[in-house]
C-alpha cells in the first residue's frame, strides 16, 4: 500500500533517526524511497553553492542507510520551495506517502510551528506521516519519540465519522490485511455541543456512535484483526485523542486530516492539526478527496 514513499531530509542526524524509525513500513509493502531535500530548508551548509561539496555527501550517507535497511533509493533536490517540490514529486513519482520529522537541526518544520510545516499539512493531497523527534537529554541530538513505528503494536484510529475519516479507515483496513492486528477505535464527542441537546438526545447519540464503532470493529474483524477496542469519550476532541494516546502502548495515530465542517481557511485550527502538533506518537494524516 506504500510501495513508494518520500522522506523529507534536512541533512541532519535527526533525519537518520526518522529513517530508522520507519523501517517497518516494509511490512506495509514499502520498497522504494525518494530521499528529498529542499534548498528552502535551513540546514548545515552556509549557502546553496556549498550543496555539492557538503549537502550531497550527507544525502549519500542517508541513501546508504536506507539501502542497508532494504529500500531502493532515489535522491531528489528541490529548488522551487518545499511544498511545491513535494507536491510535484508525489505526482510525478506516484508516491503513496510522505514522511517528515517535526524536529531536527535547522528543519523548516521545527515543532510544527514553522510556516512550511503548516503549508505542507494544509496543501497535502497525499498521506502524510509526521514523526515526532525529541532532544536527547544533555545534548543536541534528536531521536524519535518512539523507538520504532511498529505494526505489531496497537494502532489508534480516531474518527468523527466524516467521509475523510472513513477514507482513513480504509487505509487502516489495508494495514490489518497486511498484519496489523491490534487497534483501538476512538470517537470523541465534542463538549461544545452540550447546550444544544437534552440528556435524552445525548443518550441517543451515544447509542448511535457505539453502533457506528461496532460496525467499524466488525469490518476489521472480517479483515483479520485479533483485537479492536471501542472507545467513546467526551470533551475537546483533540485533547481526548491526545489523552487516549498516552494510555496504552500505541505505535501511531491514524486519522483524516480534515473532518466535519472542514473549511479551507480554518484548517490550521482543526483537530488533526492540533493532534499532529502535540502528539508524542507518530501521526498518519489521510487527506480528504479534493
Amino acid at each position: 500500500m506504500y510501495e513508494k514513499i518520500v522522506i523529507a531530509s534536512d541533512l541532519s542526524e535527526a533525519t537518520d533517526h526518522v529513517i530508522n524509525c520507519i523501517q517497518d513500513l516494509k511490512q506495509m509493502g514499502s520498497r522504494e524511497v525518494i530521499l528529498f531535500h529542499s534548498l528552502d530548508i535551513k540546514c548545515l551548509y552556509p549557502s546553496q553553492s556549498d550543496l555539492t561539496q557538503f549537502g550531497e555527501s550527507l544525502l549519500y550517507k542517508q541513501k546508504e542507510l536506507l539501502k542497508r535497511l532494504g529500500f531502493s533509493v532515489k535522491v531528489e533536490i528541490g529548488k522551487s520551495g518545499i511544498v511545491q517540490d513535494l507536491c510535484r514529486i508525489v505526482e510525478e513519482e506516484n508516491a503513496s506517502l510522505v514522511v517528515i520529522g517535526t524536529h531536527g537541526r535547522g528543519m523548516a518544520f521545527d515543532a510544527l510551528l514553522g510556516s512550511e510545516a503548516h503549508k505542507i499539512m494544509h496543501a497535502a493531497r497525499f498521506p502524510l506521516l509526521i514523526i515526532r523527534l525529541q532532544r536527547v537529554e544533555g545534548g543536541n541530538v534528536q531521536k524519535c519519540a518512539v523507538d520504532r513505528l511498529s505494526f505489531s503494536k496497537k494502532i489508534l484510529y480516531a474518527t468523527d465519522f466524516s467521509d475523510t475519516a472513513q477514507r482513513a479507515f480504509s487505509y487502516l483496513e489495508k494495514m490489518v490485511e497486511r498484519g496489523a492486528h491490534r487497534t483501538s477505535l476512538l470517537h470523541a464527542q465534542d463538549r461544545r455541543r452540550t447546550g444544544e441537546h437534552s440528556l435524552e438526545q445525548w443518550l441517543e447519540f451515544n447509542a448511535i456512535d457505539i453502533r457506528r464503532l461496532e460496525m467499524l470493529k466488525s469490518s476489521l474483524m472480517a479483515k483479520g484483526t485479533r483485537e479492536a477496542d471501542i472507545l467513546l469519550t467526551y470533551g475537546s476532541p483533540a485533547a481526548e485523542i491526545l489523552n487516549v494516546a498516552k494510555r496504552d502502548d500505541y505505535s501511531f495515530i491514524i486519522m483524516g486530516s480534515q473532518g466535519r465542517g472542514y473549511v479551507k481557511e480554518t484548517f490550521l485550527g482543526s483537530v488533526s492539526n492540533k493532534v499532529a502538533r502535540h502528539a508524542s506518537l507518530p501521526v498518519l494524516l489521510i487527506p480528504a478527496l479534493r
